[in-house]
């Protein structure tokens, strides 16, 4: 029976001797064993495995197939019929600490705005639960994130009870139960009452502090992310070196930080104006360059690790400036060669002309209409070679 096994008889053991009832392999190859009992809790419920150690050999993963609890180890076991397992109390800890937090602010959005939580998901850095509802306000997140604290500070008993279906009316269950036997309720008193087939503490106290991290839209649910007990430290850890990595770098104080960066980024914004000017200023000086240089009506120019869009755009500000001219433009980009041909206004002249002489040359692409075109292909010849086709091609 479920009730039976040793992390449900005792969630805090650690280790424990059992029998080898069977062993064998998966289908990718993966020894296990199975035991008479085990305290290694396998995934479900939205919690992971324990892992741990079978008489020295690693336990990496652990599997309820069927009602067998399936131990993977990473190599053979040859040993006894009887064996020691030991499972790893820290990652254990955690999960217990990480299940119980989830289950208090699950509650908690229940008690304070009938929130309710349709997953759960305990991960190797944060906890998610998804909240069936469009959206939360930060006020929200923090009144139940409040409430939740309260209740860990309050250090209630977590209990842990197997009842049948028919004693299930006895209780304020906060969800509907999908199992029929051997059922399993881990209540709060006064706060919380759920099925569930996880480990946890004894008591709220041991969960230690819960901290809510971020929210997100995930197809019409809040996904709220959070963490629980040495969980909490490891983020404020890694959050910490980030703003004193932040804080060096922009030689500011910590809690200076975000003054610092709006005005980095306050100067940021003018700096892109200003270069944005003075790129508009050096294309004008450009342009008047290429139209100074013209052979007749066209104007012709190669250019070495420009882009497309680059030259679409000088092209068209060279036909604005001077409708009468045909600007005839090429790149050479990492070993191709792209071209935009385009015509100005009082210019009868297609330029569907230019792509129809030049793509068969570059076994390229390309398109527009008859006042502009662009394309490219591979580097077939020269970039001064392509713009004598093209040239060509609305001359002759």
């Amino acid at each position: 029976m479920l009730k039976d096994r040793i992390y449900y008889e005792n969630a805090y053991k650690k280790t424990f001797r059992a029998r080898i009832v069977s062993d064998g392999a998966d289908s990718a190859g993966r020894p296990y064993v199975v035991l008479s009992n085990t305290a290694f809790y396998p995934t479900g419920g939205g919690q992971p495995h324990d892992t741990g150690t079978i008489e020295g050999v690693q336990v990496i993963d652990v599997e309820d197939v069927d009602g067998e609890i399936r131990h993977f180890l990473d190599e053979e076991l040859h040993s006894k019929k009887e064996v020691e397992g030991a499972i790893d109390w820290e990652r254990r800890f955690d999960h217990m600490q990480q299940h119980a937090g989830q289950h208090i602010l699950t509650a908690a959005f229940v008690r304070l705005f009938d929130f309710q939580t349709v997953s759960f998901h305990l991960g190797k850095g944060l906890v998610s639960i998804d909240l069936d509802v469009e959206d939360v306000t930060a006020e929200q997140l923090a009144a139940a994130e409040k409430l939740a604290n309260d209740i860990i500070l309050e250090n209630r008993p977590i209990e842990t009870k197997w009842v049948t279906e028919d004693e299930l009316s006895e209780y304020s269950l906060r969800k509907q139960l999908a199992v029929t036997d051997e059922i399993r309720l881990v209540i709060i008193p006064d706060f919380d009452y759920n099925g569930c087939g996880g480990t946890h503490p004894s008591s709220t106290g041991q969960v230690g502090l819960l901290k809510i991290i971020s929210t997100e839209k995930q197809k019409q649910k809040v996904r709220v992310h959070f963490a629980c007990g040495g969980r909490v430290l490891q983020q404020l850890h890694r959050k910490h070196e980030e703003l004193s990595a932040a804080s060096k770098l922009l030689s500011a104080p910590e809690d200076g930080v975000s003054s610092a960066i709006e005005r980095l980024l306050t100067s940021h914004h003018a700096l892109e104006k200003s270069l944005e000017i003075a790129k508009e200023d050096l294309l004008s000086f450009e342009i008047e360059n290429l139209l100074d240089n013209r052979n007749g009506s066209i104007v012709r120019a190669s250019f070495t690790d420009r882009t497309v869009q680059e030259l679409q755009k000088l092209a068209r500000m060279i036909v604005a400036e001077d409708d009468s001219v045909i600007a005839l433009l090429v790149a050479e980009n990492e070993g191709r060669l792209q071209f935009v041909a385009g015509r100005g206004a009082s210019v009868g002249t297609s330029m569907k002309l230019v792509t129809a002489a030049v793509l068969p040359h570059l076994n390229g692409k390309g398109g527009g209409n008859d006042a502009f075109v662009q394309g490219g292909g591979e580097r077939t010849m020269t970039a001064e070679e392509l713009l004598n086709v093209m040239e060509n091609a609305i001359v002759n």
